[in-house]
């Protein structure tokens, strides 16, 4: 198939990794949003893409919570419209989702399979969103993933790093495990994922759900530690960094304890692995220091 990959999201930080990449046409508002079902016919009828990759949605956790309507047109109406006019297309849509899908109470990371039951607006809002993509019988690869960070943008590592330049201590969540993930390693995997359908053809085992995250798993707090770890190496400020609980902090929008996730279906199927999250941590702090400091 001949075209180019199209990519959804704008400047995020997913669409950004994925920008360089010879034959990715990257798009954003207000050519392309999912709020506006007209810009998503044009942008596919103009681009005639070989494989759509759905990185555009509506991310503000807490803000969802007062602006449900938003959150579910970006996140499950848009992705509708998508993946129904990948189907009549017959081109191939990697849609992506992410841990806020389950609640957090299971004890081991989550598999694909596992009963899903999103805490808040956006997790519902996305979950609606994956059943979409998939009932409407596109060739779709559904993958979730979760705190995703990068050199530039608005993103936790970003942050303590700007706030650990005034604050001599500062406070950090230490009972939510999660699996921290680069923007990067994910746009690599998506890559190496489209390279085995170009390689072997679509297969009916692609199609569905899968996991894709940072391996490993830490907390906020052991994330944040390790990020001044980092930053020391380039002269930074290291703040005391105290641990608390979720309590302490409350948030409009209840977060998942354990959103850890088990990404072996991605590596059986597609011989796709994500690096250890605190090994790109590593050469993410040295990339922001290099190119461009907090």
């Amino acid at each position: 198939m001949t075209g180019p990959i199209l990519v959804t999201g704008g400047s995020g930080q997913l669409a950004s990794a994925l920008a360089a990449t010879a034959g990715v046409h990257r798009v954003g508002r207000p050519a392309f949003d999912l709020d506006r079902a007209e810009t998503i016919e044009a942008t596919l009828r103009a681009a005639a893409p070989r494989l759509v990759v759905n990185a555009a949605a509506y991310t503000a956790v807490d803000a969802a919570e007062t602006d449900s309507d938003a959150a579910y047109r970006a996140n499950r109406d848009g992705p509708a419209i998508l993946a129904r006019l990948c189907a009549e297309a017959d081109i191939p849509l990697i849609h992506i989702s992410t841990d806020y899908v389950f609640d957090g109470a299971k004890p081991t990371p989550y598999v694909e399979t596992d009963p899903v039951a999103p805490q808040g607006v956006y997790g519902a809002s996305k979950l609606a969103g994956e059943r979409a993509v998939i009932a409407s019988g596109a060739k779709a690869i559904v993958l979730r993933t979760a705190w995703v960070y990068a050199a530039t943008g608005k993103n936790f590592v970003r942050t303590m790093l700007t706030v650990g330049k005034t604050r001599p201590r500062l406070s950090v969540v230490a009972d939510q495990h999660g699996c921290p993930t680069t923007a990067t390693d994910l746009g690599d995997a998506i890559l190496a994922v489209i390279a085995r359908v170009d390689a072997t053809g679509w297969r009916p085992a692609y199609r569905g759900i899968f996991h894709a995250a940072g391996a490993g798993a830490t907390t906020w707090f052991g994330l944040a530690v390790a990020t001044f770890e980092e930053a020391a190496r380039f002269g930074a400020n290291v703040p005391e960094v105290a641990p608390i609980v979720t309590a302490d902090w409350p948030t409009p929008a209840k977060r998942p304890a354990n959103s850890r996730l088990d990404c072996t279906k991605l590596d059986v199927v597609f011989d796709v692995q994500l690096p250890h999250w605190r090994a790109s941590l590593t050469r993410t702090v040295e990339t922001i220091f290099t190119t461009a400091p907090p």
